[in-house]
């Protein structure tokens, strides 16, 4: 049989980022601990918050602890008035032995969230609920949320059955090989009267890489436009053959920023755009490298 790869840790660096953001050559082990017990710690204390996933971040040896907590309910991380909130703070700090600064981030879309759904799958059959149709209902939600194909995969003894057995369903594509594919994974546990039973759920979102990189592109443009310089895109065949045949094609005219034509002739050309000041280039570049790195923040914020 083909050995299997964890579809998030095979895409970090392409598509996903670490949840853990730090880096200790002497107190390595000690830290990769501390995570685990923070994440266990967490996980135990808030069983029924709906929690997708715990990221970690360290500046400075012995400086603060940054936690994120991304949740499809965070009223019950919060608590009334942030009791629970400050609950939780006081006891990773036990924990880590350094101040903590605790973020509780809202998951807006449940059913498209792999982790969320193994939990809900892993619920239903504490419940009671068929097992082939609390599969089925997950991945008619992940589907009318957006997502592009839902694998959902039950194994143990299904049904009470007395020898266990593995069961998949899926619908859609899910390229597992893919790697510009963002593809969200989550597994989780049921605990029935007749033993454990693990489920995982594998939801694909689309392409990422294509999207950034024409995004990137984008904005070059634009800067090099604010410039008077090239706009630095690719012409078509069309427009090359009629320049190698000598063909005058008229310019077209793009408005940008509420900019207005000069002039009243219709063959006019010239367009003010975004209030009608021409940058130098130096105004240019270092616009297009703020615009960048806004950019970039946020990719990393969608990606988490």
């Amino acid at each position: 049989m083909g050995q299997k790869t964890h579809p998030y840790a095979f895409r970090i660096g392409i598509v996903n980022d670490w949840k853990s953001r730090w880096f200790n050559g002497k107190d390595y082990k000690e830290l990769v601990n501390q995570d685990y017990k923070i994440r266990n710690f967490l996980s135990n204390q808030l069983p029924k918050a709906a929690v997708s996933r715990i990221d970690i971040e360290r500046r400075d040896k012995g400086g603060t602890l940054t936690v994120d907590i991304h949740t499809a309910r965070p009223g019950v991380v919060i608590g009334r008035k942030g009791v629970e909130a400050d609950r939780l703070r006081k006891g990773i700090e036990e924990l880590s032995k350094q101040p903590v600064k605790l973020n509780i981030i809202e998951i807006r879309d449940a059913e498209l969230d792999a982790q969320l759904l193994s939990r809900g799958i892993a619920d239903q059959l504490e419940n009671r609920v068929a097992f082939r149709r609390a599969m089925k209902r997950a991945v008619a939600a992940a589907l009318k949320s957006g997502a592009e194909g839902v694998r959902v995969e039950c194994s143990g003894r299904l049904g009470g059955a007395e020898m266990g057995r593995r069961e998949w369903y899926r619908e859609g594509r899910v390229p597992l090989h893919t790697l510009r594919a963002d593809i969200d994974f989550g597994r989780a546990t049921a605990h029935t009267t007749v033993g454990a039973i693990g489920v995982k759920v594998w939801v694909y979102k689309g392409d990422v890489v294509n999207s950034k990189k024409l995004r990137q592109e984008k904005i070059s443009a634009e800067a090099n436009l604010a410039s008077g310089g090239p706009s630095g895109r690719v012409k078509s065949v069309k427009s090359r053959a009629e320049a190698a045949v000598g063909e005058k094609k008229e310019p077209r005219i793009l408005e940008a920023g509420g900019g207005k034509k000069a002039g009243d002739d219709k063959k006019s050309k010239i367009i003010e755009a975004g209030g009608g000041k021409k940058l130098t280039k130096t105004q240019a570049q270092a616009k297009f490298e703020e615009e960048k790195q806004l950019l970039n923040e946020k990719l990393i914020l969608e990606e988490e």
